[in-house]
């Protein structure tokens, strides 16, 4: 009995010790296994690659008050998901990416070093201390600051990490070409009779302004024969009556590597706006003017992608409410105010929520070897048509008698992705008036490339992006939705690393559980039926009441205030027992509520011990079997 003690003790201490070498081992191996729904810890193809590529050192320098007292639990939860994410960056750096925490505490070194880097301090107590928790990518002289984290922008925490560091590595501002045919959208260029006159030259559309900060942005003629080999992306902005030789210019652009984003528009209002204002201003206030619509022709066909310029979209469950002739409130089904409803997965609008197409066009999709299309953003399902774009210059009561749903969900905007063909393997139609000789036609690109497809130009024009306010200090641009947000996610994609295109978007970490959800949603309709009925019965009731009353004068008082008296009685009565079953309903939900949750418990802390025992009791009995 004796040496079965020691024996049971030396085996119990052997098996501890297996079991901390084993861990010892295994944290020392860098094997890893994501096993999240949403592959939260695991990085992108196109992060990966940026990383692959570091040929310096770059310093992620992450600030979190992870000591402060006042800060929230959902956001110290929400820190260490981006900690784990910045340590995969590290791994996968191989020596390149150094990570590096810091708790900045009130009156530390640490809180003057996150306050010269730019990460914001936010008061989650009036009369606490700040908090921090943002980052910085330093390489170099140079530096790239996240101000903060936000738990709503999860969904692109790893595109914003992966872009600041490219920013830091490679700093240059890379050329953005703007090809359009409508005037002024890149502003006006000072000129003497200007000054004289002491007129201020046009600043140009808001979104182009913004991309100056970032960019180098260059105007492209629109009867260019050629496209600047530095020009990272291309901007062609409502593209109308582009010639065989401009077009074979964006041809041979998109097939040497040149990134395409591309609007095209059946009907474009700050065109029409343009040639009313050009061909006589009094036709600008009368509505009139001529507008044509725009496509890439010949690109198009050989890209598989189909473009009426002739129909326009109108949706119902998007429409716009707006003032119409007279100052009347008329409701305008083709300018279309899209939610998230209308947005596909996509890292472009993880984090939007409203955006504005005036007068769009439908795009579609023929398979065509070698490319595929990814649709972006779209229509509702149940509430969009098309209609005959000629109609939209005489407002939207021209329209409304053509708007039928057809149960179609159309494109507004998607991404064509693959390796692209000439639209012109014999050449452009190349004529003597030109200034340059005729070039060698490049077939087919010999790399992925990418092009982003708008079906509306107009989308980009101050009308939809932004709405002038006053404030103290004159008038401002205030954003209008998200329109300039979308925008500058594209050209940002475009423009910078190749590999930011392929970055996904990431899904949310706190998922909720569908099967509580679906109870939630079940009881809270039994609550609306409930204070419907009781709200119907409250006005049977005041009816009843008002019926007793109309009519009656002198000896019949006393008998309206007994029926009166009866009448508030039964109502109260009626009150207090729908009200029961309004409370009643409420301890039902509650209780499936909390069942559920008491089963979900048990079974997480239960399931796993049971299991071995089952597993003990199994092998037991094979063993006495045996």
């Amino acid at each position: 009995m004796k040496n079965k003690k020691v024996f049971g003790i030396v085996a119990l201490a052997l098996i501890l010790v297996i079991v901390g070498a084993a861990n010892c081992i295994l944290s020392m191996l860098s094997a890893r296994v994501d096993l999240t729904a949403e592959q939260l810890y695991t990085l992108s193809k196109g992060s990966r690659e940026v990383l692959g590529k570091l040929d310096q050192k770059v310093t992620l320098k992450f600030f979190f008050s992870e000591s402060a007292k006042d800060m929230p639990a959902s956001l110290k939860s929400y820190a260490e998901q981006v900690r784990d994410l910045l340590g995969e960056y590290e791994r996968a750096g191989k020596g390149n990416v150094v990570l590096e925490t810091y708790d900045p505490k009130q009156d530390s070194d640490e809180e003057e070093w996150a306050v010269k880097y730019g990460i914001e301090p936010q008061q989650t107590n009036p009369f606490g201390a700040p908090i921090y928790f943002g980052l910085v990518a330093v390489c170099g002289t140079q530096e790239q600051t996240i101000a903060g984290f936000d738990p709503r922008m999860e969904s692109t925490l790893e595109y914003e990490i992966t872009r600041h560091i490219t920013r830091a590595v490679w700093p240059e501002r890379p050329v953005v070409g703007v090809l359009s045919s409508i005037p002024g959208v890149l502003g006006e260029q000072p000129n003497p009779m200007m000054m004289q006159q002491r007129q201020r030259p046009s600043r140009g559309w808001v979104a182009f302004s913004e991309l100056k900060k970032d960019y180098d942005v260059r105007e492209i003629a629109k009867d260019a024969e050629s496209i600047d080999d530095d020009v990272k992306a291309l901007v062609v902005l409502h593209p109308k009556n582009l010639s065989e030789k401009t077009l074979f210019a964006i041809d041979q652009f998109v097939i040497k590597g040149g990134r395409l984003i591309a609007c095209v528009d059946p009907f474009s209002f700050k065109d029409f706006q343009a040639n009313a204002q050009q061909q006589n201003p009094m036709m600008m206030q009368m509505g009139g003017g001529q507008a044509g619509p725009s496509t890439l022709g010949k690109l198009f066909d050989a890209w598989g992608i189909s473009f009426d310029t002739k129909k326009c979209v109108a949706d119902d469950k998007a429409a716009v409410q707006m003032r119409g002739r007279g100052g009347a409130v008329v409701t305008d089904a083709t300018v279309l105010d899209l939610g998230k409803a209308n947005f596909e997965k996509d890292v472009l609008t993880a984090g939007l929520s409203q955006l504005m197409f005036p007068y769009s066009g439908a795009i579609s999709f023929k398979p065509t070897e070698g490319l595929a299309f990814t649709p972006i953003i779209c229509t509702s399902t149940n509430g969009a048509c098309l209609v005959d774009a000629t109609y939209l210059q005489m407002g939207p009561e021209a329209i409304r008698d053509q708007i039928k749903p057809d149960g179609v969900r159309r494109t507004l905007a998607g991404r064509l992705s693959g390796k692209f063909k000439t639209a012109f393997p014999k050449g452009p139609d190349w004529t003597e008036g030109s200034t340059n000789a005729v070039p060698k036609v490049v077939a087919a690109s010999e790399k992925d490339n990418s092009v982003f497809l708008f079906a509306d130009a107009d989308f980009l024009s101050d009308d939809a992006c932004v709405q002038v306010v006053d404030t103290l200090f004159g008038q401002q641009a205030a954003l209008r939705g998200d329109n300039l947000a979308l925008f500058a996610n594209i050209v940002e994609q475009f423009a910078g690393r190749e590999e930011l295109i392929g970055l996904r978007s990431r899904g949310p970490s706190d998922r909720p559980f569908e099967v509580v959800r679906d109870l939630r949603a079940e009881a809270e309709k039994k609550f609306r039926d409930k204070a419907e009925q009781l709200q119907k019965k409250f006005n049977e009731t005041n009816k009843k009441l008002n019926d007793l009353l109309q009519g009656k004068h002198g000896k019949d008082r006393q008998l309206v205030s007994r029926e009166l008296e009866s009448a508030i009685g039964e109502a109260r009565r009626e009150k207090a027992k729908t009200q029961k079953e309004l409370k009643n309903v409420r301890k039902e939900l509650n209780a499936d509520i909390e069942n559920l949750g008491f089963r979900l418990k048990t079974i997480n802390i239960c399931l796993m011990p049971l299991l071995v025992i089952l597993f003990g009791i199994c092998r037991a009995l094979l063993r006495r079997k045996r």
